[in-house]
């Protein structure tokens, strides 16, 4: 995460909100070789405190899981490459902006029994956003072929004791020189969620 305290003014509400939307991040836990890493949907409560998430039974971050372990979950949002020829004035240099939110904590194994809830309450929420298709639902799927198919995943959760959230949209800079930035990141398109990083250089967080 960006050390500069400027980037970092966002509450933890937005913070909140923004993970909870996105709902998708690399989940890292440190061993003794490289980090493990893996990419995760996720319900967060609405607090923040409890994310939950499933992983494939033969995921090596499982093994590591005969107690809490801790983890980081990043939640990568829109981003962009920031040319310094788009601010208009001396000596800059490229960077890039963008958004993301880090949950840290202890992440855990939860009984097996809960995994069917947890999953329901999943795809509810994101087939909630694609109205007015009809819901998937998982009493769609043969029974005996669910049961097949859950018992491959384990459910986890973590107990998130940090919520750290970078929104590096230029906000170190005067507001003519951002502004002039912003149509140009959106213009050229150079990057993952470029409209919606213009927006919000437009009007970072205070």
């Amino acid at each position: 995460m960006h050390p500069n305290p400027i980037f970092r003014k966002t509450d933890q509400a937005r913070n909140i909100a923004f993970a909870r939307e996105q709902g998708f991040g690399l989940l890292a836990v440190g061993t003794k070789a490289a980090p493990l890493i893996s990419h995760v949907p996720f319900l967060l409560s609405e607090d923040g405190a409890v994310a939950e998430f499933h992983l494939v039974r033969s995921n090596p971050i499982v093994r590591l899981m005969s107690d809490t372990l801790p983890a980081r979950l990043a939640v990568q949002g829109p981003y962009s490459y920031v040319s310094p020829d788009w601010y208009e004035i001396e000596d800059q240099v490229p960077t890039w902006n963008y958004v993301a939110v880090h949950l840290v904590g202890q992440i855990a194994l939860r009984p097996q029994a809960d995994l069917h809830d947890m999953l329901d309450r999943q795809s509810a929420l994101f087939e909630d956003r694609l109205l007015p298709k009809a819901p998937w639902t998982s009493a769609k799927m043969t029974p005996q072929l669910m049961e097949r198919m859950m018992h491959q995943i384990v459910p986890c959760r973590m107990q998130v004791t940090g919520i750290d959230g970078t929104w590096k949209l230029n906000q170190n800079k005067d507001d003519a020189v951002r502004l002039r930035a912003a149509d140009r990141v959106e213009a050229a398109g150079q990057g993952a969620g470029t409209a919606v990083l213009a927006s919000l250089m437009r009007q970072p967080p205070q």
